[in-house]
């Protein structure tokens, strides 16, 4: 959703409140594409400081759908997202590129919602997302839910320095 700044860039000292819808039903990056199962409108509150400096603050909640990174079950993760920024409306692209200012969300005098949305899960995004604490994950083998129980595979691991003796041994079952 995009939101026209112009009202409020016109009256120094202006604040307005607003609640915005997020139009992502994805959120697709590198990692994968996570279907986003609830998400609440985003609550802004933007106030004009003067010389065309904006204080932007907001929060949401999301509920995102993400494998468990040991046995792959959908995990539905919850998501709270409060953010403040700063906004130079003064700053072209090309001055706010020189000075790695990721900005993305603002072009000219509109905020796209979406995309501040998506730098937000970017950035609180889990390093590991389990659907347990004590899951065991799947076979490295067979692939079977080790949380469901045991497999039939052979999980003895040898060493493998003796991995030339034990190459001999299989030469001599086979005569």
């Amino acid at each position: 959703m995009l939101i026209d700044l112009t009202d409020v860039l016109q009256v120094d000292g202006k604040i307005w409140e607003t609640k915005a819808s997020i139009d992502m039903d994805v959120f697709s990056s590198r990692l994968g594409s996570f279907p986003i199962i609830s998400k609440s409108p985003v609550t802004l509150h933007i106030k004009h400081e003067g010389r065309r400096k904006l204080f932007l603050s907001g929060q949401t909640d999301l509920v995102i759908q993400i494998p468990c990174d040991r046995c792959l079950k959908e995990v539905s993760q919850e998501f709270h997202l409060a953010f403040e920024r700063e906004l130079d409306m003064n700053v072209s692209a090309e001055e706010a590129a020189r000075a790695l200012d990721e900005h993305n969300y603002v072009d000219g005098c509109s905020l796209d919602v979406d995309k501040l949305v998506y730098g937000e899960i970017l950035m609180n995004w889990p390093a590991k997302v389990l659907c347990r604490e004590d899951c065991k994950g799947i076979c490295s083998k067979c692939g079977a839910d080790l949380n469901l129980g045991a497999c039939d595979c052979d999980t003895t691991d040898l060493d493998p320095r003796m991995a030339k003796i034990r190459d001999v041994f299989s030469k001599f079952k086979e005569v």
